[in-house]
């Protein structure tokens, strides 16, 4: 049984009461029939009963379910600016009551009721636009600013990172986390957890095994002892795609999204969303190498042209060696003749150079 079906039967006995007892007093109105006062209590108790389990929803859970959303949307750092802001003007609202209470009537009868409206007002809208200097005055005041006591230290320990279903299936972000490089929470909405158990859940072989390996990497998320991960039931109300509902999310709990996934990047650019995308922190921490840079590599494979081999770094990084088909399965000493950045990745062209130091044709 429903919370919301107990409060209409409530609110059905209630207004049905209140009906009757008003059908009682209409029926004494001029010209008083006495035998119609039965009627008229039957009538407006029925009319307060259907009332009452029509419009008590309206009245009591359905805005109390708004208010609990959109508090759930908050992020944690608006929630203690406001609340913080709220208490500061209502500390000023009382040390002004006094005085404005001694002016003469009717000023000082309402002017101490307007001015804690006002107040509160203005301490909760203050506070909330300036909520990242004052947790940054916070971090410093006990010393987690560190030497240079910046003013972004408790958003960067304490900001909240949205995953998506696309970085969690990768897996990577457990290794990133470990490292200590994502601080803060990580916040995963419900809906994302739905869609890695629907995936897990596909007759399709590689999209099962993709779903589990997820479910395995939330589990090894959630064991890390420096890593807060935390699954929630926010939602965005009027949207139906998961990409679009961490979008949604992301604007209203002003975090950025996690993810490798190119569409959602886009996308989420274009809508003013900060993205973290685990594809260019992957390419931005390879190793750097230049035209005419030595190096020493492992040909193990055939490239797709005709003379060429092919090696990787340790990082990763493919190495196309032009004339490495007759060093297969050899380490040999390269030469860098050209690097590529592609959507890819990194990918670095070089040549093998003979005993005289020439390069090989």
């Amino acid at each position: 049984m429903s919370t919301e079906f107990i409060f209409r039967i409530i609110g059905m006995i209630i207004m049905g009461i209140l009906g009757w007892i008003f059908g009682g007093f209409a029926s004494r109105i001029e010209p008083f029939i006495p035998e119609q006062i039965l009627l008229y209590e039957m009538v407006f108790g029925l009319v307060g009963a259907l009332a009452g389990l029509v419009l008590t929803p309206y009245l009591t859970t359905r805005p109390a379910r708004a208010i609990r959303n959109k508090l759930g949307r908050l992020s944690a750092e608006t929630l203690f600016a406001g609340l913080t802001g709220l208490i500061v003007g209502l500390l000023t609202a009382a040390l002004l009551a006094f005085p404005f209470s001694q002016l003469p009537a009717p000023f000082g009868q309402i002017l101490p009721f307007i001015g804690v409206v006002i107040f509160a007002y203005l301490g909760v809208s203050l506070f909330v636009m300036r909520q990242g200097d004052l947790m940054g005055l916070m971090s410093s005041l006990s010393g987690r600013g560190g030497e240079s006591g910046s003013s972004s230290s408790w958003t960067n320990l304490n900001r909240t990172i949205l995953l998506d279903t696309s970085v969690i299936i990768d897996g990577r972000v457990a290794d990133i986390a470990k490292t200590g490089f994502l601080p803060g929470t990580l916040l995963i909405p419900r809906f994302v957890l739905n869609e890695l158990q629907y995936i897990a859940d596909s007759p399709d072989g590689l999209r099962r095994q993709r779903g589990r390996r997820g479910m395995e990497v939330l589990a090894e998320l959630q064991k890390l002892p420096n890593v807060l991960v935390r699954i929630s039931d926010i939602n965005a109300e009027g949207v139906r795609e998961v990409d679009d509902k961490l979008v949604v999310l992301a604007r209203q709990l002003k975090c950025p999204i996690l993810t490798n996934d190119y569409n959602l990047n886009r996308v989420a650019e274009l809508q003013g969303v900060t993205i973290l995308n685990i594809n260019e922190l992957a390419n931005a921490v390879k190793s750097v190498v230049l035209p005419a840079e030595r190096m020493t590599i492992n040909i193990f494979q055939e490239g797709k042209e005709h003379g060429q081999g092919v090696g990787y770094m340790d990082d990763g990084t493919m190495v196309v060696v032009e004339n490495g088909h007759d060093y297969i399965g050899e380490y040999k000493e390269v030469v860098v003749t050209k690097v590529l950045q592609t959507a890819a990745g990194r990918m670095i062209f070089a040549r093998v150079e003979d005993e005289n130091g020439k390069k090989k044709k």
